[in-house]
């Protein structure tokens, strides 16, 4: 392994030795590009032919783009102004078009002289800049420029195919700044070290790596990209799946103590207590977990379940198998709400049956404890004195239960609630409480396609809960257009009323609380709020204590109208829900606290405020709280926005389906880069950069194959430095975050 850095020297090479400190540093502030192999593997997004031009027509608002186009006509202007005051100011108009569509160009003072000059009718160019609005037309302000004149020495050396590569730029560097940089450290790609195990890149002909990097930066034909992709998404998805089958690898030699549960034990005396047969679904996903639990070494689970088919109680019952086998299982939920209702659903599920070391419990009978950070110090003593005794089997608890003075007589099993809000670091400290490693199994009730899966949660097998119970009913869901259609608002408050004449309850949610303590603590969001969204709308989202105040004093006067957001005190969030729960309240106006987990089946209605405000993932999950008895439920999202905008087709895709995966899917897709050219890239880089993990779901799921067999034959992939080297670069800190938060 000594011999690496000597061999990967070139890559390694500092941007600042090569092209300038003042590149370099622009190229590691905005793009995160130190080394001469950061920027070999900065890959262009799109290309454009000479012989074509660029659409102008779909060029988004605010954000920084690249085209290619050819000037229509300049016209120069003078005027007056306060700098100016003789009419001596100058304006330079440009017009350019690619055949279908036109875009102004503007420059002023001083600045007019060089692209008078540049910029003649038929003059070809690159031109970059911020996309802005005046006049009701589209316009870039002083954008920067490259003429394609296809003469000069340069000009045919940059641009010696016929092809032109753009690249993911920004307002500070353009792409053809980039492209020029690339052409300078282009002839180290023939010492890059190649990651690909030979006999896997000739088995799958592919190109070899130096080879693909030149193609991608420099191609001759359009089938040099496809092949140069093919090999480099190839890099991306082997890579990370031989980090994730390591870490599989690395857990799977852990010890751990098989946890079986006795014949006639606590689980069997669940079990026949239970009012209803588990689904086939629940059953199979059971039998996978017991299988795990009865083995040596730890069991590391994903459980993925549709809103609703019923993974607590498939949790629930591995955590009384454990307890069965002499262990005791902890339950980590994100929130106090969350932490509450759980132990509220499992000790009314289990009956006496949790009432261990008590005069009600039975012969079976185990303590359920629960610890969160604002119980009373009486109460929490008492707490973790059960669970250092052993007393208590079953523990339900948020981040409190990863502090240093929590201690577990007998860690059996950690289950984690909805993994997107815990990292791996939490999940590894949870696990070292145990003796030796508990089993882990990790809940999502947002589903996950399987290519993601496969790609963020990796180290862990999967299990997925596509099957409602039955007994669930089906939830309608309608798109409700305030702006448009005011009066389907009005309908939407009398429908909330008729539900409720009808013995059911409702929620409604909004996207804020709604003191002004919000944006006061938060400049951040205050200054998030003049987004061009928040422009066009000309109001800040709506809030939680303002809509209360608004539907008590007028369309649902007279019902019995409560609030719940994140900043009340736990006692009084945890009151509130009870009285919901029992029915004492008609209609509970929100934040997403509501989002996971609540469970009141005769909650029928939901109104969610500013749908638009909300993810696809997320505004499914709301939709689960309502549904949840034998009454049907429906869902009513409410937005401003126009029928045309993007924001109002999510939401119809919302309305449309409740199928999980597919909206999952869609979200992804949105979600994704855009394809525009230059959308400034921030915070830490993703390691993918041409894989993408819907599209090449084939790939990700051979790559998978392939890495998993090559770790197990050679754990430290002895004799192949260029994996070992490009694990390393994947692994440095950013991606060891992105790879472990998902």
């Amino acid at each position: 392994m000594d011999l690496v850095p000597a061999l990967e020297e070139p890559l390694n090479q500092p941007l600042k030795s090569v092209l300038g400190p003042a590149t370099a540093k622009v190229m590691a502030e905005h793009l995160g590009l130190r080394t001469v192999g950061d920027l070999l593997h900065h890959y262009p997004r799109r290309y454009e032919e000479r012989g074509q031009l660029t659409h102008l027509a779909d060029l988004p608002m605010d954000e920084h783009v690249t085209v290619v186009a050819q000037v229509a006509d300049a016209r120069l202007h003078s005027f007056a102004s306060s700098r100016a005051p003789r009419g001596k100011g100058q304006r330079l108009e440009v017009t350019i078009t690619d055949g279908s569509g036109r875009l102004q160009l503007v420059f002023f003072g001083n600045g007019v002289h060089k692209p008078h000059k540049d910029l003649l009718p038929g003059t070809r160019a690159m031109f970059a800049g911020k996309v802005s609005v005046f006049n009701h037309r589209l316009q870039l302000a002083h954008p920067a420029y490259e003429l394609l004149r296809g003469d000069g020495e340069e000009a045919v050396e940059t641009w010696a195919g016929s092809l032109i590569p753009l690249y993911p730029a920004t307002a500070k560097l353009e792409s053809w700044k980039i492209g020029k940089a690339v052409q300078t450290v282009l002839p180290a790609a023939q010492e890059a070290l190649d990651p690909l195990p030979p006999a896997l890149r000739e088995g799958r002909g592919l190109l070899p790596l130096p080879e693909a990097l030149l193609k991608i930066h420099r191609p001759a034909a359009k089938a040099d990209i496809a092949d140069a992709r093919a090999r480099l998404k190839w890099d991306e998805a082997f890579v990370l799946q031989v980090a994730l089958a390591r870490r599989r690898y690395a857990d799977a030699q852990l010890p751990a103590v098989a946890r079986r549960p006795r014949a006639d034990g606590l689980l069997t005396a669940f079990d026949d207590r239970l009012p209803f047969t588990l689904t086939e679904g629940q059953q199979k996903v059971s039998r996978e977990i017991f299988a795990d639990l009865a083995t040596e070494h730890p069991m590391h689970r994903l459980l993925q379940g549709e809103v609703g088919s019923g993974k607590t109680l498939v949790a629930l019952r591995a955590m009384l198998a454990v307890v069965d086998a002499g262990g005791q299982a902890a339950l980590l939920a994100p929130t106090e709400v969350l932490a509450q209702q759980h132990h509220r659903s499992i000790t009314e599920m289990m009956g006496d049956l949790a009432e261990g070391g008590m005069l009600g419990g039975t012969e079976h009978a185990t303590k359920v404890v629960l610890l969160t950070g604002s119980m009373g110090a009486a109460a929490r003593r008492k707490a973790l004195l059960d669970l250092a005794t052993g007393e208590a089997g079953v523990v339900i608890g948020t981040h409190a239960l990863i502090e240093d003075k929590v201690q577990f007589h007998d860690l059996g099993l950690v289950v984690v609630d909805e993994q997107h809000r815990f990292g791996v670091e939490q999940r590894d400290a949870l696990r070292g409480k145990g003796k030796q490693p508990p089993h882990l199994l990790v809940m999502t009730a947002t589903p996950i396609p399987r290519t993601v899966a496969m790609t963020v949660f990796g180290d862990l097998e999967t299990s997925v809960l596509d099957q409602l119970p039955a007994g669930r009913s089906p939830i309608a869901s309608h798109v409700v257009p305030a702006a448009d259609k005011p009066h389907f608002l009005s309908r939407a408050w009398e429908r909330v009323r008729e539900e409720v004449d009808n013995g059911h309850q409702a929620y409604v949610v909004c996207p804020r609380i709604g003191d002004d303590i919000e944006e006061a603590a938060d400049p951040k969001k205050a200054a998030k709020k003049k987004s061009a969204e928040d422009e066009a709308e000309k109001r800040p989202p709506l809030a939680v204590l303002d809509v209360a105040d608004h539907l008590a004093k007028g369309p649902l006067q007279g019902l019995r109208v409560e609030v719940l957001h994140g900043r009340m005190h736990p006692d009084d969030k945890d009151a509130v829900m009870r009285r919901f729960a029992a029915g004492d309240t008609d209609v509970l106006v929100a934040t997403t606290v509501i989002e996971v987990g609540v469970n009141v089946p005769n909650a029928t209605a939901m109104v969610i405020m500013d749908a638009d405000r909300f993810g696809v993932s997320q505004l499914h999950q709301l939709r689960g709280r309502v549904g949840r008895g034998s009454a049907p439920g429906l869902c009513l999202l409410v937005t401003e926005m126009p029928e045309a905008s993007a924001a109002r087709q999510r939401l119809n895709a919302v309305a449309a389906t409740l199928d999980g995966f597919e909206l999952s899917r869609i979200d992804l897709e949105q979600r994704r880069e855009g394809d525009v050219l230059g959308q400034a890239q921030s915070g830490a880089r993703s390691s993918l950069r041409v894989l993408e993990v819907i599209e090449d779901e084939e790939v990700i799921g051979e790559a998978r194959s392939e890495a998993m067999a090559l770790v197990t034959a050679n754990p430290d992939l002895d004799h192949l430095p260029g994996l070992r080297t490009a694990l390393d670069a994947l692994l440095d800190e950013e991606r060891e975050q992105y790879l472990e938060k998902g």
